[in-house]
C-alpha cells in the first residue's frame, strides 16, 4: 500500500522526506492558504523538487480548461510521470480525466462521496479514486463501506486505477485502510507520527534500554559530577547544605584521608530532630558513625543494582581503587 503525506507544510515534508519510505505528497490549495503561501505555482515547484511524486489540483470550470491546467502546470517543469493532477469528480472532470490519461499524464479523481462516482472515474481511468473517509463520516455516512465497495470493484472488474483513502483524522483510520486492501492512503503529519506509537512498546523499550545500561556502564560514569562529603567535625548544617547542592538524600563523612568512615542520610536528620538535636552541633557529637555502604568506580551498575536490593538502601558511596570517596551513587541514577 502506497503511503503519501497529506500536508503543505515545507518544513513538515522535508523532515518526513528523509524518512525514506514514504510514497508521495498530496496537497490542496486549503493546504497552501493555511499555510499563507500566496505563489502557488512558485510553492508547487518547491514540493515537486522535496518528494518523489506530487499530486496537485488541477482546476476548471470545463473539460478543456481542466486540460489546459495541468498542460500549464507541467510547463512550470513538472515530471508528467512524477506529477498527480487532482480533479474533482464531475462529468466535466471525467472528461478531462479520460483526455489526460490517454495523452499520458496520471489523474487523480477526488472529493469522491458515493460509488457511483468513484464508477465514472474508473471508467474514465482515472489512476487515482479517492474518497473522503473523514468528511463522509461526519455527515454520518458509512464511509469505510463504500471505501471498501470501491475496492471491490476495482479488483472485480480489473481497473487499472487505485483507491486512495483520503481525510484521515486518526490513526484508527490507517489501520481501516489496511484492513480493507486499499491500494494507496494519505495522511497528516501528525497522525503519521502515532503510526509507531504503542505504550507497550514504549515500556518495553525502555526496559531493555535500562537493562544494557545495568550490564554496560560503569558506576563511575554514572555517577553525578556533585561529590557530597563532609569531615567528622562539620556541623549537621554542613551535612544539609552538601545534601542540597548535590541534590542527594545523603552525604559521607570522610577522614583526613577522603576515606569513608560514615554516612548521614535525610532519615538520621529526622531521628535527630526526634530527639531533640540541632543543627548546629557537630557531626561526632550527633551521629553514630556506621561504615557506609561502598562500591567500586569501576563496578557496572548491575551490581549497585544487587547492592541496593541486598541491602535495602538508597545510596552507595563510590569509592576509587585507593578506597578514596569520589562520589555517591543514588538508586535513581541506574535509570
Amino acid at each position: 500500500m502506497e503511503l503519501y503525506l497529506d500536508s503543505a507544510d515545507i518544513d513538515e515534508i522535508r523532515k518526513v522526506s528523509k524518512l525514506g519510505f514514504i510514497t508521495g505528497l498530496t496537497t490542496t490549495p486549503t493546504f497552501m492558504h493555511r499555510h499563507g503561501i500566496t505563489d502557488v505555482d512558485a510553492a508547487i515547484i518547491e514540493l515537486s523538487k522535496l518528494v518523489d511524486v506530487l499530486q496537485i489540483e488541477a482546476l476548471g470550470s470545463d473539460a478543456d480548461e481542466i486540460v489546459k491546467e495541468a498542460y500549464r502546470q507541467e510547463a512550470l517543469g513538472l515530471d508528467r510521470k512524477k506529477t498527480v493532477y487532482k480533479i474533482p469528480i464531475s462529468m466535466e472532470g471525467v472528461k478531462a480525466c479520460k483526455r489526460l490519461t490517454n495523452e499520458g499524464f496520471l489523474v487523480n479523481i477526488h472529493l469522491v462521496y458515493t460509488l457511483q462516482q468513484a464508477y465514472m472515474a474508473m471508467q474514465a481511468g482515472a489512476t487515482y479514486v479517492c474518497p473522503l473517509v473523514g468528511r463522509l463520516q461526519d455527515q454520518g455516512h458509512d464511509a469505510l463501506a463504500l471505501v471498501e465497495q470501491c475496492v471491490n470493484a476495482v479488483n472485480y472488474y480489473g481497473y487499472n486505477t487505485k483507491i486512495m483513502f483520503s481525510s484521515v483524522r486518526n490513526a484508527e483510520h490507517v489501520r481501516n485502510a489496511i484492513n480493507i486492501g486499499v491500494h494507496t492512503v494519505t495522511v497528516p503529519w501528525k497522525i503519521m507520527k502515532q503510526l509507531t506509537e504503542n505504550n507497550f512498546t514504549t515500556i518495553g523499550t525502555q526496559q531493555f534500554e535500562e537493562h544494557t545500561r545495568l550490564m554496560t556502564v560503569k558506576v563511575g560514569d554514572a555517577i553525578r559530577d556533585k561529590n557530597p562529603v563532609v569531615k567528622i567535625d562539620n556541623t549537621i548544617a554542613d551535612c544539609l547544605v552538601e545534601m542540597t547542592a548535590g541534590g542527594y538524600g545523603a552525604v559521607t563523612i570522610v577522614n583526613d584521608k577522603n576515606e569513608a568512615i560514615g554516612f548521614f542520610t535525610d532519615g538520621d536528620l529526622r531521628r535527630l530532630i526526634e530527639k531533640g538535636g540541632e543543627v548546629k552541633h557537630v557531626i561526632k557529637q550527633s551521629v553514630d558513625l556506621k561504615k557506609p555502604l561502598t562500591i567500586g568506580v569501576d563496578e557496572l551498575l548491575i551490581k549497585a543494582q544487587e547492592l541496593f536490593t541486598k541491602h535495602k538502601v538508597d545510596e552507595l558511596v563510590v569509592v576509587d581503587n585507593n578506597n578514596k570517596v569520589v562520589g555517591l551513587l543514588d538508586i535513581q541514577d541506574l535509570v
